[in-house]
């Protein structure tokens, strides 16, 4: 028997063979965003933490040259 005298559709054949197929499964792009956020942020905000906090010594560098 010939594949043209076949009494199976081959359209059908195909559109079980797409639903027996099993999912793609995609991946997501929102954990690693907002990872990449929130490690800007906290960079952000250390900088910033650095650059308004107060020195650290109270006597100028000047004062203690020899």
């Amino acid at each position: 028997m010939t594949p043209a005298d076949s009494a199976l559709d081959p359209d059908q054949l195909a559109y079980a063979r797409t639903l027996l197929r099993p999912p793609v499964v995609r991946e997501r792009a929102w954990p690693a965003l907002a990872a990449a956020a929130f490690a800007a942020v906290a960079a952000l905000s250390l900088a910033a933490a650095m650059i308004t906090a107060p020195p650290v010594t109270t006597t100028h560098v000047v004062d203690r040259a020899p």
